[in-house]
C-alpha cells in the first residue's frame, strides 16, 4: 500500500467517523448520564461491533446481503427498531421532581454496570446492516490487489480504530460539557426529549432506507 493511499483512506475516514451518528450521540449520552469514565465501556461495545462487522464484511458478508435483500431489509428493520425503542427509552428518562424552573438541581451521573453500557454500545453500532455493505464498497477502494491483501486490510482497520475511537473520545468530551448545564429539571428533560427525538429519527431514517 502506497502511502499517499493511506494518507487519503486517513482523511476519509477521518471526515466519515466525525459525522454524527448513532454511535456518536450514544457515546455522548452515557458521558452525560454515567460519566466520562464509564462511557468508555459504550465506546469499547461500539468499536468491538464495528470491528468484528468490518471484519466479517471483508469475509464476504456485504457482499451476501447486496445478493439477499430480504436478509439485508430484516435485519435493517431489527435495527431501526431498537433504535426508535432506544429513543423512546431516553424520551421517557427520568427527571428530578422539582418542580420548579428557578431552582437548582445539581446533575450528578447515574450508576449503571459497565457490562450494560458495553452492551447497549455493541448492540447500537451492530444495528445497522449498511455498515456492511459500506465497508464491503469502500475498504477495498484502497486495497492494492498487486500485493497481499491481508496485510493491507489489518493496516486499514488499525488506522479506522484509532480515528474512530478518538471521535468517541471527543464527542464524549463535549458530553461532558453539556452535563455543567443540566442543573434544573426542564433543561434535563429537554435533552432526553432531544437525544430521544434523535435516536427515533435515525430508526425512521434506517427504516427509510432502500437497498
Amino acid at each position: 500500500m502506497k502511502v499517499e493511499t493511506w494518507w487519503l483512506f486517513l482523511m476519509t475516514t477521518f471526515v466519515i467517523s466525525a459525522t454524527p451518528g448513532p454511535n456518536m450521540l450514544l457515546v455522548m449520552t452515557h458521558s452525560v448520564r454515567h460519566g466520562f469514565k464509564d462511557s468508555m465501556a459504550t465506546m469499547l461495545g461500539c468499536m468491538t461491533a464495528l470491528l468484528i462487522m468490518l471484519s466479517i464484511s471483508a469475509a464476504g458478508l456485504g457482499a451476501l446481503l447486496e445478493a439477499w435483500p430480504v436478509v439485508f431489509d430484516t435485519l435493517r428493520w431489527i435495527g431501526a427498531a431498537y433504535l426508535a425503542w432506544l429513543g423512546y427509552k431516553c424520551w421517557r428518562s427520568p427527571v428530578p421532581a422539582d418542580g420548579s424552573t428557578e431552582a437548582s438541581t445539581q446533575f450528578t451521573p447515574s450508576k449503571r454496570s459497565k457490562s450494560a453500557l458495553f452492551k447497549q454500545g455493541f448492540l447500537i453500532a451492530s444495528s445497522n446492516p449498511k455498515a456492511l455493505v459500506f465497508a464491503a464498497a469502500f475498504f477495498p477502494q484502497f486495497i492494492d490487489t498487486h500485493h497481499p491483501a491481508l496485510g493491507q486490510f489489518s493496516i486499514l482497520l488499525t488506522t479506522f480504530a484509532v480515528v474512530e475511537v478518538a471521535w468517541y473520545f471527543v464527542y464524549a468530551a463535549s458530553g461532558r460539557k453539556v452535563a455543567v448545564h443540566l442543573q434544573k429539571a426542564p433543561i434535563i428533560k429537554l435533552f432526553n426529549r432531544v437525544t430521544g427525538g434523535v435516536f427515533m429519527g435515525f430508526g425512521v431514517a434506517m427504516a427509510a432506507v432502500k437497498h
